[in-house]
């Protein structure tokens, strides 16, 4: 059996960098007159997120050394960590949130994902306003509320929740909305769990509707007369969804939703560059299934199913940015019995007595450090990354190198310092015009969808 060893990725050759590294600049310069109106005021955090997204996996930035004792060394580059706009960082983000709260938070019960939406008439106001995405959050945990406390006395229990907020859809479009895991029933005060696997839906609904025109119309986004005239609709576009149950110590199931729920905005794996033009070409999540029309039959060219997109790179670049949270913005958040408060007084209840001389135990902060890199890279790839590639032996981490004078001397005596050379100012270009449905090649869809 071939066995398999790490390889450290190529930052650079992911088709999302040659995007921001050949269009960032003139995005930034021209967002003014062609994004602003759609995407809101160009926001600081994006060009700060973009530029450490650059520099992720870049030694020049510091790096681990790792030795293995036959072989001698190479150097790890430190990542960036910037949130929704490397894939990698996020993965590695919600491996952590995964182990935290499997370790510290959720209590071993029977769980049910919550999946809240809103109609695409009031997801703008959460586009320019991100302010009230944590209140639509919180909108979501006061809906499981009121819908366990018709089931039981109110004041007999506590609901558990751990609510994340969503921005995107399938094609990295605008769609805000909240991801929860709830557990199937209430905690009591003395922390006793009250199962309840039934609730009725349509009360679900209702609610949620209720709580969202309420939060709107405290933040004077929306009035009464745009509530009654969506009330009035038939089909509301207000949905909640709890079909998904993963039962008490499926820890596997329980892995896979919360890396569902904290995943990136888009996925390297469903973007394609198209040569010539620049395009890039994006595929919906599941594109297997679909049959793409030939250009010249105009019968079946005007039903084309919305599962790709083509995007110029600039637009490519105002869609991913939009969903960049900003500074100190909470995406992951807790409520009831899994709020912060509420575990914090447990913890205080639960907590030994230490003695003069002992050792300190274990506390959550330092099983949470032992999360090392190496044990993330084992999550994703199921290969030990201190592993030697060469003969197969153990190595080690001997030291970490930050300092931006040792880095450089490390990297030249090794012939791995690169200089940076910056590009040239891009030239005023008119806007592209609009791909339409006579330009797209369709025989390259179906070759790259099979």
């Amino acid at each position: 059996m071939r066995r398999k060893f790490y390889r450290p990725r190529n930052h650079e050759s992911s088709p999302f960098f040659k995007v921001v590294r050949d269009h960032f600049e003139e995005f930034e310069r021209v967002y003014p007159e062609r994004f602003q109106a759609r995407y809101g005021f160009w926001r600081p955090v994006i060009r700060s997120s973009i530029d450490k997204f650059l520099k992720c996996g870049d030694p020049k930035e510091g790096f681990a050394r790792v030795r293995c004792p036959d072989c001698g060394e190479y150097f790890l580059a430190f990542s960036c960590r910037q949130r929704s706009c490397c894939p990698s960082c996020d993965q590695k983000r919600s491996l952590l949130l995964a182990h935290r709260l499997k370790d510290e938070v959720l209590a071993d019960v029977p769980h049910r994902q919550w999946v809240f939406t809103i109609p695409k008439r009031l997801r703008v106001y959460f586009r320019y306003d991100r302010e009230v995405l944590g209140k639509l959050c919180r909108a979501a945990y006061d809906t499981v509320r009121d819908v366990y406390g018709l089931e039981v006395d109110g004041d007999c229990g506590v609901p558990a929740m751990v609510g994340a907020v969503q921005t995107f859809g399938d094609l990295i479009h605008w769609h805000s909305h909240i991801h929860a895991i709830v557990a199937e029933g209430v905690f009591t005060g003395s922390g006793h769990f009250v199962h309840i696997p039934c609730i009725w839906l349509h009360r679900a609904t209702e609610i949620w509707q209720n709580k969202v025109f309420d939060l709107l119309l405290d933040a004077c986004k929306i009035d009464h007369e745009v509530v009654a005239n969506m009330r009035g609709w038939k089909y509301s576009g207000f949905s909640v969804d709890f079909s998904v149950c993963i039962k008490a110590g499926d820890h596997a199931s329980m892995q896979r939703l919360v890396e569902y729920i904290a995943l990136c905005p888009f996925s390297l794996g469903r973007m394609i560059m198209l040569s010539g033009d620049g395009k890039v070409f994006y595929r919906a999540g599941n594109p297997g299934c679909i049959r793409f029309p030939k250009t010249g039959d105009k019968e079946l060219t005007s039903g084309i199913p919305r599962n790709y997109e083509v995007f110029d790179p600039l637009d490519f670049l105002a869609e991913v940015t939009q969903h960049i949270p900003n500074k100190g913005e909470h995406q992951i958040r807790y409520y009831g019995w899994y709020s912060n408060k509420n575990r914090g007084l447990a913890g205080k209840k639960e907590r030994p007595v230490v003695l003069a001389g002992m050792p300190e135990p274990d506390t959550a902060f330092r099983l949470k450090c032992r999360m090392t890199w190496a044990a993330l890279i084992k999550c994703v790839y199921e290969v030990d990354p201190l592993k030697c590639p060469k003969c197969g032996g153990e190595m080690k981490i001997v030291a970490f190198i930050e300092e931006k004078l040792v880095v450089e001397k490390i990297l030249r005596h090794c012939n791995l310092w690169r200089e940076y050379i910056p590009r040239p100012p891009p030239s005023a270009k008119p806007p592209p015009e609009p791909v339409g449905s006579e330009t797209l090649d369709y025989g390259f869809f179906e070759q790259n969808c099979a």
